[in-house]
């Protein structure tokens, strides 16, 4: 394997210029879609580099159910290092599950308490929460036969801060949220800087380019960008936020002042790429063979492993 094995676990950073400049250069909704999918196979390769480290880390404890052979000098010689990155790869990966794990109970914990505040109101797209605190947010459906439509929440209190265009733009921020599935981003986001903290400002990226992608939706049904502008502004000063990060809401937490300022400026086109020779095209560039390295190189890693393995077995 030698070092193609730890390339996974710092190319993420190859990714950091596209982070924050595919959120000036880039539609929102192509920034959202490219900074998840980046994000998602740089935690995917670092993922599997860590689990490879930990097979042969764990070959060498003592009672492991794992064949003696698998311990034996040839094999960790495959692995540079292998006395302190084997075993450091145990717990480094326990970690990741762990972390991840509590990801996604945290967020089905978020969605079933959302639901259960809406017991007993009617089944309608839009529920109104008669609350004097101000909050809004998209609720995902549930998937299966006996699967719910997801809803739109908002409060009086945040209905009553806003004038009815500006309700417009709330409910078209939110409805934009479900239509294009912003809590499977937001997951994928979180996950992939829980398996490699390196993607957390992608995960930052993400939040904030969904939000974004949710404003222009908003702005275009409405019609008017300088509306949906005073909307964001308003709701983020009455906003107490939402349940939990597993939803996204007309007021997240974040920089709002930034969304507001977005609005206020055209939108950037609706292009897959940017212009090459520019410091968005050729951070794009970087991420893409960064990317495409740490895939690569996850999968020589996995391959010579295996064959490493193999030829250590004894039939």
């Amino acid at each position: 394997m030698g070092v193609f094995v730890f390339l996974p676990l710092v190319l993420p950073l190859t990714a950091l210029p596209i982070a924050r400049l595919a959120e000036q250069h880039l539609h929102p909704r192509t920034a959202t879609r490219l900074l998840t999918l980046v994000g998602t196979v740089l935690a995917v390769c670092s993922t599997l580099c860590l689990g490879l480290l930990m097979v042969v880390g764990t070959a060498q404890l003592p009672g492991n159910p794992l064949p003696d052979s698998w311990s034996d000098p040839e094999v960790r010689a495959a692995v540079p290092f292998d006395v302190v990155a084997g075993k450091a790869a145990i717990g480094a990966l326990a970690a990741v599950a762990v972390s991840c794990t509590a990801t996604c109970l945290r967020h089905g914990r978020v969605r079933r308490d959302a639901r259960l505040a809406l017991a007993g109101l009617p089944e309608s797209p839009v529920a109104v929460l008669p609350d004097d605190k101000a909050y809004a947010y998209a609720l995902p459906g549930t998937s299966g036969r006996t699967g719910k439509p997801g809803r739109i929440v908002v409060s009086t209190g945040m209905l009553d801060s806003l004038s009815t265009r500006e309700r417009r733009a709330l409910i078209a921020h939110e409805r934009a949220h479900l239509t294009a599935h912003h809590h499977r981003y937001l997951l994928a986001a979180q996950l992939a800087a829980r398996a490699n903290p390196l993607l957390r400002p992608l995960r930052a990226a993400v939040d904030y380019c969904a939000e974004r992608w949710a404003d222009e939706e908003a702005a275009r049904e409405v019609g008017d960008r300088r509306v949906t502008a005073r909307a964001v502004g308003k709701a983020a000063l009455v906003s107490r936020g939402t349940p939990g990060p597993a939803l996204a809401g007309f007021a997240a937490p974040g920089p709002v002042p930034r969304r507001v300022a977005a609005l206020l400026e055209p939108v950037e086109p609706s292009r897959h790429w940017p212009p090459t020779w520019t410091a968005a095209g050729l951070a794009l560039w970087i991420a893409a063979v960064g990317t495409a390295a740490s895939a690569l190189s996850s999968a020589n890693a996995a391959v010579a492993l295996v064959l490493v393995l193999h030829a250590a077995t004894p039939l």
